[in-house]
């Protein structure tokens, strides 16, 4: 039997990073050996620390673990980071710089040139921007990051359209789910029978990443796809899932038939191996008039598959549909996850 690749976690005791702790229980590649947090969780068992938020319970051995210092000496040499962009932007190169792959969530570094920013799926190949870091040079350390839980959905319903169709203009309106502001999140006076029209910085994320994730790799760094792209983003009283309004323009015509079936085709590099965490479907789509809905698609492809629906002709520009992901598993521990696993089989992890 394979011995397991042990691997830590940064911000272990967030949202995001008891997400990671669920999906790699019984992981067949990754073992969870490490876990640190903030100064006050530090010398406390994971349990103790820990306000659990999920469904699940906190496998057993995981909350008998001691929480470690943030620090790099005595941690594994994977790390998955689930920090808040200010602590990140400090911390993780300090562990790159240490012989570490960091494999993060955070925003801290997604937009630097030598960064890769990745969906397996859609731009697979942007990993080889690894070898251009200076931390790799010195250390064989390495950062690699998943984009934003809002871009990510629209992101991979957008990769085949690009591919077959090209694109010319996007515009997506987000209706986000409370989870993605972390625990305790947003007050519930504020977002109970309300709409909250604004999540900082989130529209210039998703504007920036989506053209990143979508451009192609030119040397040192990424060329960013030449559409036009627009966002607006709200928070709204969901528990889980992203659910966005888009409109496209294509370059080339086409028709709804074709528009599906380029969706219903589509596969990546994830599905082509086989990777553990990859779903079986990238992209489903479902035509019923009013899906599709958080309550009852989020799960789809245990969190991991983009649901999208309701296409139909736009008066302003070709087409518009919706798209909904899971924001805290395909947006965020799920997609840091998946890029570990390809960097497995790429070799990088060894």
């Amino acid at each position: 039997m394979q011995t397991k690749i042990p691997i830590g976690i940064l911000g272990a005791t967030g949202v995001v990073g008891q997400r990671f702790v669920q999906l790699l229980e019984n992981h067949p590649w990754f073992e969870v050996a490490w876990l640190a947090a903030s100064d006050r969780s530090e010398g406390k068992t994971y349990g103790e620390a820990t306000r659990w938020r999920l469904k699940t319970a906190i496998p057993d051995r995981i909350a008998k673990m001691t929480v470690s210092p943030a620090q790099p000496h005595g941690a594994p040499k994977v790390i998955f980071a689930a920090l808040d962009a200010g602590i990140a932007a400090e911390m993780e190169p300090r562990f790159a710089e240490a012989g570490h792959a960091v494999i993060t969530n955070s925003s801290a570094l997604r937009m630097k040139s030598d960064v890769p920013l990745v969906i397996p799926e859609v731009n697979a190949d942007h990993i080889k921007l690894i070898e251009t870091q200076s931390w790799r040079a010195k250390s064989g350390g390495y950062v690699v990051t998943n984009p934003n839980c809002s871009a990510i959905g629209l992101v991979i319903a957008l990769k085949p359209l690009q591919t077959t169709f090209g694109i010319e203009t996007v515009m997506a309106v987000t209706m986000q789910a409370v989870s993605g502001a972390g625990y305790p999140g947003v007050a519930s006076l504020d977002i109970l029978g309300n709409v909250i029209p604004y999540i900082p910085k989130e529209e210039e994320k998703m504007e920036e990443e989506t053209l990143k994730l979508l451009g192609s790799v030119n040397g040192s760094s990424i060329k960013p796809a030449g559409f036009a792209m627009s966002a607006q983003c709200n928070r709204v009283a969901v528990e889980d899932g992203h659910t966005e309004s888009v409109s496209i323009k294509l370059k080339k015509k086409a028709s709804a038939e074709e528009i599906i079936a380029a969706w219903q085709q589509f596969a990546g590099v994830p599905q082509e191996l086989k990777l553990p965490s990859a779903p079986a479907q990238a992209i489903r789509y479902v035509s019923a008039n009013d899906r599709p809905q958080p309550r009852f698609d989020v799960e789809f492809g245990n969190g991991m598959t983009t649901t999208v629906g309701r296409l139909r002709p736009c008066s302003v520009l070709d087409w518009k549909f919706t798209a909904l992901s899971h924001n805290t598993i395909r947006g965020a521990a799920g997609a840091a996850l998946l890029n570990a696993e390809l960097l497995k089989v790429k070799g990088y992890l060894n």
